[in-house]
C-alpha cells in the first residue's frame, strides 16, 4: 500500500487564522459542530467533549481512496490507545475525496472493513457526514437529510463505551434523531442558510 501523508491535526480549543486548506477545513468544521451540532443541539452529547478540548480534528490528506483507509486505520488506532479524557472523539475531515455522495456511501463500506479487521468492533464506531446527505427515500432538500450535512465528508470515530454512557445519561436517546428533525423542519432552509451564511459549502447543492 502506498504510505499515506501526514494529515494535519488540532485539538479542538485551537485558533486557526492562516488561510491555508487544512486550517479553513478545521476551523469550518468546528463552527459547523458549534453552531448547528451543539448550537440546535442535534447531539446533546457533543458540548461537553467539545468544551473540555477531547474533539481531535484531523484533515486528511489524502487523494485516493487506499491513502484514506491508511489514515483512517492510523486514527482508529491513535483513538483506541489515546486517554479518553485526552481525545474523547476524532472527526477525519476528507476535502479533496469523495464529494459525490454515492461514492462516499459506498466507501463506507471498506471502513467497516477496516474496523473489522483491526478487531475494533465493539470498542470503536464509525459515524459518517457529507455536505450532500441525503437517507434512503427522501428528496435532496428534505431538510432531515441535514442532521447528517457537514461542510466536508467526514468520518466520525467515537468510542462505544463513550456511547453507551452518553445513552445512559439520556434515557431518551433513541427520540433524539425525531426530535432533530423537527428542529431543522422548523429551521427551515433559509434559517440553515442564515445559519451557516459564511460556509458555502454547506449549503446543499442544486
Amino acid at each position: 500500500m502506498t504510505t499515506p501523508t501526514n494529515p494535519t491535526t488540532a485539538s479542538s480549543s485551537g485558533n486557526h487564522t492562516t488561510a491555508d486548506p487544512a486550517s479553513t477545513a478545521i476551523a469550518r468544521t468546528r463552527q459547523w459542530v458549534d453552531k448547528v451540532v451543539i448550537g440546535l443541539n442535534l447531539c446533546p452529547f457533543a458540548k461537553s467533549v467539545q468544551v473540555k478540548g477531547q474533539v481531535r480534528y484531523v484533515v486528511s490528506q489524502a487523494h485516493h481512496e487506499k491513502a484514506l483507509l491508511q489514515e483512517l486505520a492510523r486514527e482508529l488506532i491513535l483513538l483506541a490507545d489515546a486517554d479518553p479524557q485526552e481525545i474523547d472523539t476524532t472527526l477525519l475531515i476528507v476535502p479533496d475525496l469523495l464529494a459525490d455522495f454515492l461514492d462516499f456511501n459506498d466507501f463506507l463500506a471498506e471502513c467497516d472493513d477496516v474496523l473489522e479487521a483491526m478487531n475494533l468492533v465493539g470498542i470503536l464506531q464509525i459515524a459518517d457526514f457529507h455536505p450532500r446527505y441525503q437517507f434512503a427515500d427522501t428528496e435532496p432538500d428534505d431538510m432531515g437529510n441535514f442532521t447528517n450535512r457537514a461542510p466536508y465528508p467526514t468520518l466520525h470515530l467515537l468510542r462505544e463505551d463513550s456511547i453507551d454512557r452518553a445513552v445512559q445519561a439520556y434515557p431518551q436517546a433513541e427520540a433524539i434523531f425525531e426530535r432533530n428533525i423537527e428542529v431543522l423542519e422548523k429551521l427551515g432552509l433559509p434559517g440553515w442558510q442564515a445559519l451557516l451564511q459564511d460556509e458555502p459549502a454547506s449549503k446543499p447543492q442544486p
